[in-house]
């Protein structure tokens, strides 16, 4: 299933994707949040069997994130050799892992505003995955993979002078702005998705930026929340971000972003997103 959240910004209502329209989800939950995801996803599905949600025509609709602001945004950097490698890092032996605040999560065609005085804000696709059970210690990767309840695609926007030169070794600093977590446009749920080998796209002004696929992560999904579960307890409901491939302005063979551009990203299955910055 395909789960969304449309509606004016802070007054989404949550819907399952259907072809050419919204089916409302609003009789069986007031939102797509952390205590849904924990029980909630059978009763939709038997829902929709039973034809008894109610038609919501999608013309006209703003997409909001396809969660409801989760209890934290966890994010793993450098998960790709090949942008270690444009960072001036060499691959990470464990997870290197930072927070974004919450209210950073926004829809995914929303503008991105960038910061006061930023000449270094850069774009970043990747795989987001929403945690459906609450995971800690988990024992294996298998376990780790039962706790989801689905994928999504995020756009981990990150400023990069206060992200390393101004960061005094704290990464957060550069990834909390206003708006820069777009999420969605759709949550799909973890029993249609094989993340191990997704494309992950970006594009600027219409212009190819990333080209990868998960298969070239440096820890697969499971690995992430199977290791993320050992020093912290994930809630239903929380993101995790799984890193970036290569292909960024910090790479240096781009320009990083100027008001009126727009950013694309894309992962197969997932969706695409589009902000004009301002």
């Amino acid at each position: 299933m395909k789960l969304a959240r449309i509606g004016e910004a802070g007054r989404e209502i949550p819907v399952v994707v259907a072809e050419d329209h919204y089916l409302d989800l609003s009789p069986l939950t007031h939102d797509i949040d952390g205590a849904f995801l924990a029980g909630g996803l059978d009763r939709v599905a038997d829902a929709v069997a039973a034809g008894s949600l109610a038609r919501v025509e999608a013309a006209g609709q703003r997409l909001g994130a396809p969660i409801a602001r989760p209890s934290a945004v966890i994010c793993v950097g450098m998960n790709y050799a090949a942008h270690a490698a444009e960072s001036g890092a060499a691959p990470p032996e464990d997870l290197v892992v930072f927070l974004k605040t919450p209210n950073t999560v926004t829809g995914p065609d929303d503008d991105v505003t960038i910061p006061p005085g930023s000449t270094k804000t850069d774009w970043e696709v990747e795989l987001g995955v929403v945690i459906g059970r609450r995971a800690s210690y988990l024992g294996s990767p298998a376990d780790a993979l039962a706790h989801i309840a689905g994928y999504t695609l995020v756009n981990d926007l990150s400023e990069r002078e206060w992200q390393i030169e101004r960061s005094g070794g704290q990464w957060s600093k550069g990834k909390s702005f206003p708006g820069f977590s777009p999420v969605g446009p759709w949550l799909v749920t973890a029993d249609e998705v094989d993340p191990r080998a997704l494309r992950l796209r970006s594009w600027v002004n219409g212009s190819p930026r990333q080209d990868s696929s998960t298969a070239d992560m440096i820890f697969d999904v499971a690995q992430i929340v199977r290791r993320l579960s050992q020093f912290l307890v994930l809630e239903p409901g929380d993101l995790v971000m799984t890193g970036t491939p290569e292909g960024v302005a910090l790479s240096g063979r781009f320009p990083y972003l100027s008001p009126g551009d727009v950013v694309e990203v894309e992962i197969d299955g997932l969706g695409r997103q589009r902000q004009v910055t301002r």
